[in-house]
């Protein structure tokens, strides 16, 4: 990948400096996938073909195989991602390439089409759905997580402004430094009680490098989308996709999923 940015593309390359330092695949991670894919259908990985979008280092397809998937193809742009991924996934059916979101070439082939935790940092969101659920079978699923905007306001308000002007232009081994304070002065919090939704109930698990990486990676991108329930939906019809469905993911972000028209096997 050349070393200019591509902005439309978000930030693939600051992510791939963070999963080139957080690369190993955690049991809390299952607990993470499990919730940020909840709007998907119990049992719709079972026997699935699935479409990775944005893979990082390859947690989320590792999880789909082990809840029953047959196969899988998982891509990104970056290739510290990549690399990560191919080692993650070497003993998997996952197959991982190099593809943009938006340049995704497969149509009509796979059972489920998932991204978790890119979507909102793309320029072109609405691009990039229509190419996964063009890359579906009829009556396939394209599922996605993202920030909500409900109960972040603070963050959109406050956090993204210094956010945009200061740390998505720093080097990244600057604000990877800086992310030492926040993380110290958020962990001191949640150990004294702070924090009463489901979401600080999950980062007081975290180990203190876990709740690094979250840090860091809220610190890195030049582009962040908090959404509200409206907007989650209006993105998937966007699409063309139909039966939405949306779950609330740890009281501040959206799992949203929705169907390809037509009949299975068409």
């Amino acid at each position: 990948m050349a070393d200019s940015p591509d902005i439309k593309s978000g930030s693939p390359e600051r992510f791939g400096y963070s999963w080139g330092i957080f690369s190993e695949i955690l049991p809390v991670h299952e607990v993470q996938f499990q919730r940020w894919t909840s709007a998907l259908p119990q049992g719709a990985w079972q026997g699935a073909a699935f479409l990775d979008v944005g893979c990082g280092m390859g947690r989320n397809s590792y999880w789909a195989v082990k809840a029953g998937a047959t196969s899988g193809r998982a891509i990104d742009v970056d290739e510290r991602s990549l690399a990560g991924a191919r080692v993650n996934l070497a003993e998997s059916p996952v197959q991982v390439d190099h593809e943009s979101a938006y340049d995704i070439s497969d149509e009509n082939r796979f059972d489920i089409a998932f991204s978790v935790g890119v979507i909102h940092h793309l320029e072109d969101p609405e691009l990039a759905l229509r190419r996964m659920a063009r890359a579906v079978k009829p009556g396939g699923r394209v599922m996605m997580w993202v920030y909500g905007y409900e109960n972040n306001e603070w963050i959109v308000r406050w956090f993204n402004p210094l956010r945009r002007l200061l740390f998505a232009r720093l080097p990244l081994s600057v604000v990877f430094f800086l992310s030492f304070f926040p993380t110290a002065m958020l962990w001191t919090l949640l150990r004294l009680g702070w924090g009463r939704l489901e979401y600080h109930d999950l980062l007081r698990a975290l180990s203190f490098r876990h709740l690094k990486a979250i840090v860091f990676d809220q610190m890195i991108p030049r582009i962040a989308h908090y959404y509200r329930r409206d907007e989650v939906e209006s993105l998937m019809q966007s699409a063309g996709l139909q039966d939405i469905s949306l779950e609330w993911v740890n009281e501040m972000s959206w799992s949203a999923v929705g169907t390809k028209p037509g009949n299975p096997g068409s």
